[in-house]
């Protein structure tokens, strides 16, 4: 049984994709802020994209954000299946990636201690 990559590589180009949709700035929503794309789960079929993002804020920030990309998600879509040259459109769905936030806290709690240990 052989395991093919091409969900793997599909989801690098969609990613490439919508990096280069948010530096050219077309995502014209005012709720969409500065975000990261920071990494895209294809299914096996090609059928669905999971796109985990990344941003700096306060949770309301985060709510605007992801209503603004939940707006745009027909857009997106669409630029996304012309770009990567898919056959299949995928369904997108939009993840706030919590890994960076929480890197962020521990870097925090670990200088916290090391301050206090007087290393």
């Amino acid at each position: 049984m052989s395991t093919s990559n091409r969900p793997e590589r599909v989801g690098q180009e969609i990613q490439a994709a919508l990096g280069r949709m948010l530096t050219r700035g077309e995502l014209k929503d005012p709720r969409i802020g500065f975000i990261t794309i920071t990494g895209v789960k294809v299914s096996p079929d090609l059928k669905t994209a999971r796109v985990y993002y990344s941003m700096m804020g306060s949770e309301q920030d985060r709510k605007e954000t992801q209503k603004g990309l939940e707006a745009a998600k027909g857009y997106i879509r669409r630029e996304i299946t012309e770009a990567v040259n898919l056959r299949v459109s995928p369904e997108v769905f939009f993840t706030f990636d919590e890994s960076l936030e929480r890197g962020d806290r521990i870097e925090r709690l670990l200088r916290e201690v090391k301050d206090k240990e007087g290393w």
